[in-house]
This record gives C-alpha cells, structure tokens and sequence, in this order.
C-alpha cells in the first residue's frame, strides 16, 4: 500500500492505493483475503464496519447448516450429482452450480483445518444429514454458530497473516473507470466513525458487503447489518435473480430464525393486542380440521421453515400466512409459549412422522420447553445469552426477510459480468436461483473467496490501473460526494430515520413474501420517487454519525428501487408463485377456504425454470430488466492429461 493525502473542497484527504481490496469481513470477505495472501498477492487490506459487525458472526439458528459434498459411509456422491441439486432448483446458471459442488469439499475441509470443529466419527468420517432440497446427507453443522466460528477462525488466520484490517469504516461510493467499450473496478470512498473521508483506488474489488439486511422492516438479518449491494447497482453492475428471497419465522426482540427443534418441540401459538399482553388467544386452531393436524403442521416447520409458495395450499406454509394475518393485517402480535401445550395437544394426535422423530429422540415429554430442553438444550441458552428467558416468558416473533438467493451477477470466477476486477462474493454474488439446498450459502461464501482469490492471482495479479488515473477518479467522486453531503447540512430537513423506516415499510409491505401486481406498480413508483427524492435533497445531517447514515441511506433506498423493479417485471412477466413468494392472484388457487377469496395465489410458470433475470440501473438511471437461458451444466474435460495441459498453461482462466 501507498498514502498520499489530496486536498479536495479545502479539506486533506488520505488517499491509499491497495492492490486488492476486500469490503467487509463476514465469512465470504475473510475467507477470500486469506485466500489471496495465499495465492501471492501480498498487498490486500480489508475495510470494514467491524469485525464483529457481519451477518455471519450475528447470525445462526437452532442448527445451522453448511452443505459440502457428501463425506461419510458408502454414500455415493460426486459433483456432478451436487451441482444437479442446485440446478434442479430452477434459475440457477449450471456452471455457478458445478463450481460450487466441485469446489466445496475444498472450502470445507480449509475450515476443518483452521479449526472449526465439525463433528466427524472415530474414523474420520465428516457425519452428515438431509437438509431441505437435499437428496444426500450432504449437511453438516456444528450447533447455533456455525457461521460465527467460521468467522472466528478465519479472523485468527487474517491477523496470524497479518492481512491489515481497517475497521469503523464504512464504504459510501465504488469507483469505475471506463476500459475500451467496458468498465472496470477502480477503488472506493470511505467515511471513518468521524465522518472523515478516504480515498481508495484499488487493481481488483472484492465486494463481501452480505446481503440486503437494511431493506426490510421486518427483517431477521442483525440490527448492525444493512448490507451494501446498492453501492455496486448505482455503479451499473449487473444483477440477477433480486426477486428471489428466503422468508421465514422469526423472533423480532432478538433477530434469529425460529426453525428446527423450536418448531419440532411443537409449542403454543398465541395472540395479542398491540401491547403485548391484552386479548391473549391460539388463533390457529380454526384453520385446521384438528388439533393433531395443527400441531403436525408445526412440526413440520422446523423441516420447512423457510416460506415455501408451493406449502401454501394444505402444506406448513399456511403458518407463515396466519402469521402474517394476525401481525400485519391485523395490527396484532405473535409469541411462541414453549411453557404450555397448544389447546388439545396429544402426541397421538401428532402424524406418524412427528410422533416416531420425538420417540426416537427421547422427547415424548409433558411441554415443550421440556422437550426443547431434551432435543436441543443449547437453543434455551442461546435466547437466554440475550436476555430472553423462554422458560419464564413468551417469544415475539413475525415472518422475516432472511437470505437473498438473488444478488449481483457474476461468472464461474465470480468476476461481475460487465465490470472487470469487481469480484462479489458471499451473499451478495447471486449465484442461487429459486431454491437451494440448506446451508448452500455459506458453501456458496467460501467457494467464491476461494475462486476470486485463484483468478486475480492467475490474471490481475500486475498493476493495470494507472496511478493518475485511480487519483483523478477518487478525486473527482470524493468532490461529488462532500457537495452532496454539505447540500445534506445545508438544507436537508427530513431525518434519516424517517427516510429509512419508509424505503422499510415499503419492502416488507410489497417486496416481501406476500406480492401483488396493483401494490407492486405502486410501491416500485413510490420508490424511484424516494430514491430521486433523497439523491436531489438528502437528509437532516448535523453530526457525524448522520451524515455516515444518510450516505447509507442513498444506496439503500437506491437498492430498494431496484429490487422492487425487478420484482415488478417478474410479476408483469406472469412468472407466478414460487420460491418464497406468494403472489396474489384472484383467479388463482385458493390459498385456504376459512381465509378470503383475496388468498388465492399465482401458481407457477415452470418453464421460467430455465431461465434467469438480469437486472442492471442504465447511466440515465433507467432500471433494464431482461431474461436470459441459464447456462447448463458444464461437461468439462474429464481426461487427465488434457486437463492437466490447461491447467498448467493456465487456460482454465480463460483468455488474459
């Protein structure tokens, strides 16, 4: 790295030039740092919010999951069969699949040797289970903190590498240059806690800023995430797949997925008034033919747990609507009591499937939070590290947005599509399509470091950025961005918070799970008016630490613009439900005879299964959404000596 310091609008600015650049440090951003160092690139530096700041150390669940490639037994497993399992999930490109399979055993056993202690037997085999779209016992997991320890892990090899690390950094602008008829990564603008601006210019962009956490206002993703992809779509970066979320039950006092043993354990499902204590009520029992059906299809959530369009109609995912029924319709909340049984609860009442997985988990106990206690004891303590005792009270909680399967649009290094040396990885990189197995993202996040590390090395590994050329760029964004800011201070009078809890609303109001035509067409304008709205006036900036949220507030409404677009033209295309989306459809198929005639969903058009959605803002800020073919699955050379040849001469990367 080099500094300089440049004066720009009467004030010095430091101006660094880094070779590689890594944005955030969950595990995706860490793990492809490490990555590089060990590929040879020397001069990496990492800026970020803050080490302990990222989705992956914040989030987990009951068991979370990591999907590698089977590693266990006589289980008979290969690429080809895991990158069929992603492919077979509809709108996924077929060479992302096949990396992804290939590449897993890879990341995963990298973190086996950092010292993640994923559980193998005395001869060891690497155990495994079914996770969801799982047709192996791919999965694995170390309990409620895979992620986290991931995370851990690969901070101790970042600092024994001694890879510098800026933290309390906060990225506001990318900057690009033009390259012939193409784009290209050229570095970035950054404020510290002070407000203070930095320069960057940077060879190669790796952007690991997770997914769009800070879009939604009921959102599971942690309070200190808000995700970064606006930064890259106001560049012009190509997306893909925006509309294809993951939603799911929550707890909202402290954000984690109520999944797994939390709905196996089968407990009491309550109702209130807005302030939590008044006109206490189970308000899902009238929707079932018993109580034995009810408390089965609880159980089936913690197999299902993520909103399916295709449970709607007599599966576990009328849960997910009652939900919202009672929360957002209804003005209502809803608590999970694990301290007392559901009216009429027996376990004879219970399916055959619920009833044998309890027995032969020794949990045929008298409550739930006994059971909860026998299957997954870990679970109590985890709400009880904060602050939530769930032996002594109830737990609030609402359908959340969870995971973006969509994001930025990469190829099979996991370079952008249309600007060369920008490299997203981890939940921002939109190599998912409709469905995926679970535990598939976090695969995903280190398959992608791995990959992008591997082609800078290989192909960016010189300085092709021109000095002047990365200061003239910074010097003339950082130029833009302080007006902006001053014109904030100037004359902004609307409060970022108010900004922000409206782009929040609108998201979980109309992009989430539940979808409409009419309210889609009204929001996606609303947005881009929004959006235009805080571009041309900002916010009230006074201190420090608004001016940083009111630079954040301009990708995030931005993003949220673009998203909603994009799901516009999905819904305008007649894709349908599907994934974890319901849209709403007066001529389509009645989501449950004792909810209105409104309840009736889209069904599917399959054939959209083969293709993916791209969607890109235009210089003129014109949002272009198209449908591409999904690449198929590659063949790939499978003869040695002819793969070993292009390997060695480094053809596998493709033209320089």
């Amino acid at each position: 790295m080099r500094s300089e310091a440049m004066r720009i609008n009467g004030l010095e600015v430091p101006f660094t030039r880094v070779h590689t650049m890594v944005i955030g440090s969950g595990a995706a951003g860490l793990n492809a740092a490490v990555q590089l160092r060990r590929n040879g690139i020397e001069d990496v530096l990492i800026v970020t919010e803050g080490l302990e700041k990222g989705t992956s150390i914040n989030t987990g669940s009951d068991k979370q999951t990591y999907y590698k490639l089977a590693m266990c037994g006589a289980e008979v497993d290969a690429p080809r069969g895991m990158a069929d399992s992603y492919f077979n999930g509809g709108g996924m490109h077929g060479d992302l699949a096949l990396v992804e399979a290939s590449v897993s055993a890879r990341a995963f056993l990298n973190l086996v040797n950092l010292g993640v202690p994923f559980p193998r037997d005395a001869y060891g085999q690497f155990v495994g289970y079914k996770t969801d779209h799982d047709p192996r016992q791919r999965a694995t997991s170390i309990g409620p903190y895979t992620s986290r320890e991931m995370c851990r892990a690969l901070i101790r090899e970042v600092r024994r590498l001694q890879i510098p690390v800026q933290e309390n950094r906060v990225v506001v602008s990318l900057l690009t240059v033009s390259e012939g008829a193409a784009r290209r990564a050229a570095g970035a603008l950054v404020m510290n806690e002070k407000a203070e601006l930095e320069a960057y210019a940077a060879e190669n962009i790796v952007l690991a800023v997770g997914g769009p956490g800070g879009l939604y206002k009921t959102s599971v993703y942690p309070g200190v995430h808000t995700g970064g992809i606006g930064l890259a779509l106001a560049v012009g970066a190509c997306a893909q797949g925006l509309p294809e979320s993951q939603y799911g039950l929550a707890s909202i006092r402290f954000r984690w997925n109520v999944s797994g043993t939390y709905m196996q354990v089968v407990p009491r499902w309550i109702s209130t008034g807005a302030d939590g204590v008044s006109d206490t009520r189970e308000f899902m029992r009238e929707y079932f033919g018993s109580a034995g059906e009810m408390n089965s299809m609880v159980f089936l959530k913690g197999y299902q747990w993520p909103f399916d369009s295709r449970k709607v109609v007599g599966g576990s995912s009328i849960v997910d609507i009652l939900v919202y029924v009672e929360t957002v319709l209804k003005g209502r909340r809803v608590f999970l009591d694990f301290r007392s049984n559901p009216e009429g609860f027996t376990f004879e009442g219970l399916s055959e499937e619920a009833r044998k997985y309890l027995a032969n988990s020794r949990a045929l106990l008298e409550t739930p939070i006994a059971r909860l206690r026998k299957m997954n004891p870990g679970a109590i303590e985890l709400y009880k590290d904060h602050g939530i005792d769930i032996t002594r009270e109830p737990l609030e909680i609402a359908v959340c947005a969870q995971h973006n399967n969509g994001g930025l649009a990469a190829n099979h290094w996991w370079e952008s599509l249309n600007i060369r040396h920008l490299f997203p990885v981890g939940e921002v990189n939109g190599s998912h399509g409709v469905y995926r197995p679970g535990g598939a993202a976090l695969n995903s996040g280190q398959v992608g470091g791995i990959r992008a590390a591997e082609y800078i090395a290989a192909r960016y590994k010189d300085w092709t950025l021109a000095a002047e050329a990365g200061r003239a760029t910074a010097r003339k964004a950082a130029e833009d961005l302080l007006a902006w800011v001053e014109k904030c201070r100037a004359s902004g009078n609307e409060s970022w918070e108010k900004q922000r809890d409206e782009f929040q609303q609108r998201m979980s109001r109309a992009g989430a799970h539940i979808r409409s035509a009419r309210e889609i067409e009204t929001a996606a304008r609303e947005a881009r008016q929004q959006s235009d709205r805080i571009e041309a006036a900002g916010c009230a900036v006074r201190t420090a630490g608004e001016a940083i949220e009111a630079l954040r507030n301009r990708q995030l409404c931005l993003a949220h613009a673009v998203y909603l677009e994009a799901i516009r033209f999905m819904i305008a295309s007649e894709v349908g439900s599907r994934g974890s989306a319901m849209v709403m459809d007066p001529a389509g198929v009645r989501a449950h005879d004792k909810l209105g005639p409104e309840w009736s969903l889209a069904p599917e058009n399959v054939a959209f299964k083969d293709k993916v959605q791209e969607t890109q803002q235009q210089d003129d800020g014109t949002i272009v959404n198209r449908w591409v073919p999904r690449r198929p699955i590659p063949q790939g050379d499978e003869w040695f000596e002819t793969a070993w040849a292009a390997f060695r001469d480094g053809e596998i990367y493709g033209r320089p």
